[in-house]
């Protein structure tokens, strides 16, 4: 038990310490379709941990035999220790410990997916995870972080995802690198402003376009407004706030994979 209870130890810290998660580079995920979800897209397990009284869905029981099948570690615990993990308005019984999918940016390839997102700062971790959800269901590729800003581990992001996370490519990187690259592949650099001429709607988009997105108050700073080619603006009516992180997003990143679907069938 006393293994137990250092995993149970473990989760709380990757639950809570941004610096634990990094260190260790590890963190954690709770939930049936979080865990399907990581063995489907082949994400490094270090740990599962479930509760049998708990862990009523016949799906999550194989999956979990067949994983201690392939000698990823059992952590089993019984439901009031998992439900002092948990977060979840009602407890899973089933969770894992994941190696973070961290990819540098020369391992990637630019043409894969409709579109990537380049962020350096967010502050709503929620805004991120909806984001993200955007983005797999428009075929986007991932997400480049540039700087250490942001975290994609934060649990609040991981919940928000609702499981798309595993699905996409996250890479970090500095701004040099980014800019040598996106000249290196000859890319479409796309930030969103207020104070743009064009509308998103407006533009000719290459596939795959780089959307660079602000923080949320304060938008785009004059480095990455230096990234972009092209600024483009989301039209409101006179006197409405701004739309939030993950809308605004959402928007650029369906209107690039609109817009070809879109010019096939006027043909």
């Amino acid at each position: 038990m006393a293994g137990e209870q250092a995993i149970l130890v473990e989760i709380d810290k990757l639950q809570r310490e941004r610096r634990h998660r990094d260190e260790r580079a590890l963190f954690f995920v709770e939930g049936i379709r979080n865990l399907v979800r990581a063995v489907e897209h082949g994400h490094r397990i270090d740990t599962v941990v479930a509760s049998d009284i708990l862990l009523t869905s016949s799906v999550a029981q194989k999956l979990v035999r067949n994983l201690a099948r392939q000698r990823v570690p059992i952590a089993r615990v019984p439901p009031e220790d998992f439900r002092a993990i948990s977060r979840a308005e009602r407890a899973s019984g089933v969770g894992a410990i994941l190696h973070q999918p961290i990819v540098p940016l020369h391992s990637v390839k630019p043409r894969a997916g409709t579109c990537w997102v380049v962020l350096s700062r967010v502050r709503s971790p929620g805004n991120f995870g909806s984001l993200i959800r955007t983005s797999a269901a428009v075929g986007g590729a991932g997400f480049i972080l540039v700087g250490g800003a942001v975290d994609p581990f934060d649990p609040a992001v991981v919940r928000a995802s609702m499981g798309s996370i595993f699905g996409q490519t996250l890479v970090r990187t500095g701004s040099t690198q980014l800019r040598h690259w996106v000249r290196r592949h000859r890319l479409q650099v796309v930030g969103a402003s207020p104070d743009a001429d064009l509308a998103y709607d407006e533009l000719a988009y290459r596939r795959p376009p780089l959307f660079v997105l602000g923080e949320e108050r304060r938008g785009l700073d004059s480095e990455q407004r230096n990234l972009c080619d092209d600024l483009v603006r989301i039209p409101m009516l006179p006197g409405t706030d701004s739309l939030n992180l993950a809308i605004a997003g959402s928007l650029l990143m369906y209107e690039s994979f609109r817009a070809p679907r879109r010019a096939v069938r006027t043909r």
